[in-house]
């Protein structure tokens, strides 16, 4: 974690208050960030955004003014990303850092969009929403280390951060932790099907399938003992277990069906930023 705070490092402009941006405002506010440092710029806001806003005293604006930002924060959707960035021009000053979250859009991109290349790509996922998210960055060489701890007291406020050196990587970690969280939902949701074709209802079901996923979870971040023993220890030789990770660990099972859906996510990341 940065020893970097966040109070008094405004202003932070996020544009872009839709889930994400605003998991990442809230984050920021519980980590010390003054509501008037905050400024969320959203042409369309929903009533989330404006309760914070209210309840935080953060300007929320339908457009950028012409305000120089200490950071600012990219939470659009990639493929709006070219028309929004000439708009942001303004908020644009020599000593301003520029943080995406958008997934696929290059530094290059955004740096000659903006004229500036105090850029930082990162991609956090979802469990940002209650602070336990883990975002992935990679900084330009202009960046400095200032701007690397701002960027870290930022996103170290809403879970973890990993730092990588390619740019290349973001594509991998946004197929990884930034859809991940999908994934397992997903798990849950098969889960619970199949508890149903046991003959459970299906609130049972899903009751069954979010608490042993929730428990699981919980005691992955309790004990730091690697998952694979974990695994092990629940598996008795010739038991229960062992006949269903037969099936989930045989050739054509899980490992293979993720690593395609996790290759699937990357060349997606890829192809939006071009």
């Amino acid at each position: 974690m940065s020893e970097t705070t966040l109070d008094g490092i405004g202003p932070v402009v996020l544009v872009g208050a839709g889930k994400m941006g605003l998991a990442l405002a809230q984050g920021w506010l519980r980590a010390g960030l003054a509501g008037a440092d905050l400024v969320m710029i959203e042409p369309q806001p929903g009533e989330a955004a404006t309760a914070l806003a209210a309840e935080s005293g953060a300007r929320l604006l339908p457009a950028p003014r012409n305000e120089v930002a200490r950071a600012v924060v990219l939470a659009v959707k990639p493929q709006v990303m070219g028309a929004v960035l000439p708009t942001l021009r303004p908020l644009i000053g020599p000593h301003t850092l520029v943080i995406s979250i958008a997934a696929g859009i290059a530094i290059k991109t955004i740096a000659g969009g903006l004229g500036t290349r105090r850029v930082i790509r990162t991609m956090p996922n979802t469990p940002a929403q209650i602070g336990q998210g883990i975002s992935g960055a990679v900084a330009a060489a202009e960046a400095d280390a200032a701007d690397r701890r701002i960027a870290g007291a930022l996103l170290g406020a809403v879970g973890e951060v990993v730092w990588v050196n390619d740019e290349r990587a973001i594509d991998g970690i946004t197929a990884v932790s930034g859809s991940g969280p999908a994934y397992l939902f997903n798990f849950v949701e098969a889960l619970a099907a199949a508890a149903v074709e046991q003959g459970f209802a299906a609130d049972t079901a899903m009751q069954l399938a979010r608490q042993t996923v929730i428990g699981a979870a919980a005691l992955i971040a309790a004990d730091p003992t690697p998952v694979g023993t974990l695994r092990q220890n629940v598996t008795s030789p010739k038991g229960t277990t062992e006949a269903a990770l037969n099936v989930l660990m045989a050739p054509d099972g899980l490992g293979p069906l993720l690593a395609r859906a996790v290759a699937a996510a990357r060349q997606r990341s890829e192809e939006l930023g071009k």
